[in-house]
């Protein structure tokens, strides 16, 4: 009876010791943001993020490449990336994972010339000044255009500027075209025009998308935080679907930026519901990872082509690295 006794006692406390790591929560929560037109400048315009559970530290990036970087040093646990610097950092083994794809990339990304340049087609680049965040889908987009039109990089002089930097250098005149995203591309466009879109080389079979990545270990240890912060972006989609005027108000007043610009900058990507995403043709589910992979094992291939990165990893590692567990945890009731 008392060995009995003994063994109730120890399986109790073993129990309320698992209990108690399952409702674990970190003390803050630390998001990577950019600003872009997109689910999580709603729920950041909205206060979303507010209902997490814990505090919220948000920190403003001005591409993926440094929010990359911030979550490999250990100072951010979630971040916005484009899936460029997604494949980067997969590739390079820095202990991420893809959670959240918050669109894929449409007219919102292209690529700018000046009305200056005389640049009627992506050959006319040859010669000219044009620059990219180095590291971005922007980046890879422009690589991937002057390849598809026969053109190496080294035909043009390609400038490494993050988005704020190339409406300067735009302004000065000392670029002659950039490919660049919302809300910076469509400032360029009172002295210029858009070229190529992201749109066009989806077709061209060049996909490109805003995903959401996570410090595996941050996720592992707190999956219940990660799916609360995927809610709050579920939420914002929600809101582009059921009032849709609403939140180009919203993001217009949140950029400050006229609400025509604002729609304009909304129906640039295409937005998925959370359900959406599980498909096959994105995230997939567990256990069944969808395309979202072979996008990224692409452009490893392409980015190791380039010297970017030293080796493209097997897709394999890249459906390791896709995890839908939060997402599927979120739309637990």
């Amino acid at each position: 009876m008392r060995v009995l006794l003994v063994i109730l006692s120890i399986f109790t406390v073993l129990s309320a010791d698992s209990n108690k790591v399952s409702a674990e929560k970190p003390s803050v929560v630390r998001i990577a943001t950019q600003q872009m037109p997109n689910d999580e400048n709603i729920a950041k315009a909205k206060k979303y993020f507010n209902n997490i559970g814990v505090e919220v530290r948000l920190s403003e990036f001005d591409s993926g490449a440094a929010v990359v970087n911030a979550i490999a040093s250990g100072s951010v646990d979630i971040g916005l990336v484009g899936t460029t610097p997604a494949t980067t950092a997969i590739s390079k083994n820095l202990g991420v994972e893809l959670i959240w794809i918050h669109g894929i990339l449409g007219k919102s990304e292209a690529l700018a010339v000046k009305n200056s340049a005389n640049i009627k087609s992506v050959k006319d680049l040859k010669g000219k000044k044009a620059a990219a965040p180095f590291g971005s889908t922007g980046h890879y987009s422009l690589l991937s255009a002057l390849e598809l039109n026969g053109l190496k990089a080294s035909d043009v002089t390609i400038l490494d500027l993050q988005p704020k930097d190339i409406f300067a250098a735009w302004k000065r005149g000392d670029i002659d075209a950039a490919y660049v995203w919302d809300p910076v591309l469509t400032s360029l466009l009172d002295e210029g025009s858009v070229l190529l879109t992201s749109e066009d080389l989806a077709k061209a079979g060049v996909v490109t998308a805003d995903v959401e990545i996570v410090n595996a270990k941050f996720g592992k240890k707190y999956p219940h935080i990660v799916a609360e912060y995927i809610k709050a972006l579920s939420k914002a989609q929600d809101d582009y679907r059921n009032d849709f005027d609403g939140t180009v108000k919203t993001l217009a007043k949140y950029f400050q930026i006229s609400e025509a610009d604002s729609k304009t900058q909304i129906l640039g990507n295409v937005w998925l519901s959370a359900e959406e995403q599980l498909g096959g043709k994105y995230l997939g589910a567990s256990g069944k990872v969808g395309e979202i992979a072979l996008a990224l094992k692409k452009t490893a291939d392409f980015l190791e082509k380039q010297k970017s990165i030293e080796k493209a990893p097997p897709l394999e590692v890249f459906q390791k690295a896709i995890n839908p567990l939060y997402i599927e945890l979120s739309l637990k009731k």
